[in-house]
């Protein structure tokens, strides 16, 4: 693709202003096309830091989507879905923040007005694009051999004191670990394991959520989330063990905004190609679903 891609972002939250709006802003084949927020004052800031137009209100909204030829997002999954079903017949490409929805429902409608405009998709599940951990689950999925694997994720969002700036977010508290970081552990699981056959669960303090998968390959692993945990208990990781012994997924996971970057240029390629990325609207239609499934599993 030798001309810009035009992307807009919707959203002007936490993860917006530090992430996406900075890495669009400063990538190379991307005219950062404009921001629209719910709030004309956020719009306006996040939009005027990097030199580039505000939108607001419905009007603002489809005008954007005119102006685009891919549109970013950075909203709850549940604002996100119908959005991002209506950019699709606009003809935008997708750009999704995971989870891509919290129903089945609301995603399968995304991956269906995205098949039926023919657009491309992504969704930025971190550690498929940050450089370090990107390479590494490519690694390990050509390895195969793995037997089990144990991942967890804890964050102290919801503990008394946080100051995060995810820590007022209604869908998270609402959601919680299984839904906001869940995806990410999916995200490796999925691509290294094999599709999940099988799923238990059940809950721990504070929200935490156990998972125990069986994967289409034979193996079977172990995920714990939540973002209830206290602050010395807080953190990430994954173990793969098998025949050739014990893989860890790297800690240094680099700078997000780079990672955001790696998924632009996945999502110029895809839209240049016209072949679907392994980790487009589909597969975030199949992590919906295990995570609805996890969520029945845990209230049974």
């Amino acid at each position: 693709m030798d001309t810009l891609l035009r992307i807009g972002l919707v959203g002007t939250g936490p993860w917006a202003g530090a992430t996406q709006a900075p890495a669009l802003a400063g990538h190379p084949g991307v005219a950062f096309s404009g921001v629209w927020g719910r709030r004309p004052e956020a719009a306006a800031l996040l939009a005027d830091a990097h030199r580039t137009a505000a939108f607001t209100g419905e009007d603002g909204l489809s005008a954007l989507f005119a102006s685009s030829d891919a549109v970013a997002f950075s909203v709850p999954p549940d604002v996100q879905a119908p959005l991002a079903a209506r950019a699709a017949e606009a003809g935008c490409h997708l750009l999704l923040d995971k989870p891509v929805a919290t129903s089945v429902e609301g995603a399968r409608a995304v991956a269906r007005a995205a098949e039926e405009a023919a657009v491309a998709s992504v969704v930025f599940c971190t550690l498929r694009f940050a450089a370090p951990t990107a390479g590494w689950i490519a690694a390990q999925r050509e390895a195969g051999g793995w037997f089990t694997a144990h991942g967890h994720w804890l964050g102290s969002l919801h503990v008394p004191g946080s100051e995060s700036p995810f820590a007022a977010s209604a869908w998270r508290r609402e959601k919680g670990g299984l839904w906001d970081v869940g995806p990410h552990l999916l995200s490796v699981l999925l691509p290294v394991l094999g599709d999940v056959t099988g799923l238990s669960g059940g809950r721990g303090p504070a929200g935490t959520a156990h998972l125990v998968l069986r994967h289409a390959g034979g193996a079977s692993s172990t995920v714990t989330v939540g973002l209830g945990a206290p602050e010395r208990a807080a953190g990430a990781g994954l173990v793969l063990l098998g025949e050739h012994g014990r893989a860890e997924l790297p800690e240094d996971w680099g700078d997000p905004v780079d990672s955001f970057r790696g998924a632009v240029d996945a999502l110029r390629r895809a839209a240049r190609e016209g072949r679907p990325h392994p980790c487009d609207v589909r597969f975030g239609l199949r992590i919906t679903e295990l995570l609805a499934q996890a969520e029945a599993a845990l209230s049974g």
